[in-house]
């Protein structure tokens, strides 16, 4: 199927493969942003990617952080790394955990340099990975090469009825060719996670899945909170969505048939067999597609009813609606209407096959509709307060 449809990407040193090729300038900590950015303003086609943390962090939290930073230097769709931080140890980390990909990087650290002497160092390294970058290839590859990963947002009837289930056209699809695929968003699952329980592949990865949804579920029962509007939103309510478990079905009906291989932490790669992944995230847009490219993903799967607008920096987000208002009023960030489908004007495997087809195009090159409105939503996890 892929060589008849004629998919390219760009394969990294480890045999990875992307469909985009970046030349990253990646902040270790929230004070390296802005050395971080001049660089990429000195050496325009760079990519900035700053955020908000990485001082004073502790145990799993920490590690956190350092797993989603290494994870994104490491992603396929990065061709090369230019790490900046405040002290040299921890930029050191990251430089040493991106570099067991194979793929060039070196780091630059602020402490008794300052940032005037990082930027200059720093943009000088950065200038000459563009050069190198830029003379980097396509070849063919093929699907099961590439990862895909998929989330809801902003979920109202026609998600459930409509985009999630093309969404699961082509997860079963991509599966079938070998591929891997990542799915989350594990409050969401609320009220429907034993139907994923049921579909795991054995007891042990069963009982792990089951131990990260009681152990999330917990940890909001013990807060005391009410969730209500926040989940469902305030977007959820207003599309029709009286209750968590109505957005669960939805949720669910994108991650299609197959069964789930394997259940990863925030951010974990997963492991050498395809198929279908559960990994544990937030329901936050941002945040879980941050953690999925964090894992490898490079090409995202996002219905929406309501009309979610995120994007990301290193991972390409494709969004579809089947809301016929959606589509209208928010037809710049929407890629694919499927509206039709609730209309009867085409079944489930024509909206499927659309899908595919913005799919290969967006694999081949085809810039999202986030990726032209500059989305790049790019956010960290955190698991606590800082020390």
């Amino acid at each position: 199927m892929a060589e008849q449809r004629g998919l390219t990407g760009y394969r990294r040193e480890n045999g990875t493969v992307g469909i985009r090729n970046f030349t990253a300038i990646l902040p270790v900590d929230d004070l390296s942003n802005a050395a971080a950015e001049a660089v990429a303003n000195v050496v325009p086609g760079t990519l900035a990617l700053p955020h908000a943390y990485g001082r004073l962090q502790f145990g799993p939290d920490l590690d956190l952080t350092f797993r989603t930073l290494i994870g994104t230097g490491a992603n396929p769709n990065i061709a090369s790394v230019v790490v900046i931080g405040i002290e040299p140890n921890w930029t050191e980390r990251i430089v040493e955990g991106i570099a067991k990909t194979g793929k060039k990087v070196e780091g630059f650290s602020i402490e008794r340099c300052g940032d005037l002497r990082t930027v200059e160092r720093a943009a000088r390294v950065a200038a000459r990975f563009l050069q190198d970058d830029s003379e980097k290839q396509r070849e063919p590859v093929r699907r099961a090469e590439i990862m895909l990963s998929i989330k809801c947002g902003e979920s109202d009837t026609t998600s459930g009825l409509g985009s999630c289930p093309t969404t699961a056209e082509a997860v079963d699809r991509w599966v079938d060719a070998g591929g891997t695929v990542l799915f989350g968003e594990t409050s969401e699952l609320t009220g429907g996670e034993q139907l994923i329980a049921e579909r795991c592949v054995s007891d042990a990865v069963r009982a792990r899945f089951q131990e990260i949804y009681d152990g999330y579920v917990a940890m909001i029962d013990k807060t005391g909170a009410n969730l209500l509007g926040s989940q469902p939103t305030q977007g959820n309510i207003r599309g029709g969505l009286s209750t968590i478990e109505e957005k669960a079905m939805g949720n669910i009906a994108k991650t299609g048939t197959k069964p789930v291989v394997g259940v990863l932490d925030k951010a974990e790669a997963p492991g050498a067999e395809p198929g279908l992944y559960f990994m544990d995230t937030s329901s936050a847009a941002a945040e879980c597609v941050t953690l999925m490219a964090a894992a490898g993903a490079v090409v995202h799967l996002f219905p929406t009813g309501q009309g979610n607008v995120i994007g990301n920096p290193i991972e390409p987000v494709i969004k579809l609606s089947a809301n016929p208002l959606t589509t209208e009023t928010m037809a710049e960030h929407i890629d694919l209407d499927c509206s039709g489908l609730l209309r009867r004007e085409y079944d489930l495997t024509s909206a499927g096959d659309q899908l595919m087809s913005v799919l290969d195009r967006t694999v081949n090159g085809r810039f999202t509709c986030a990726e032209v409105l500059g989305h790049k939503e790019f956010v960290l996890t955190r698991l606590y307060e800082s020390a």
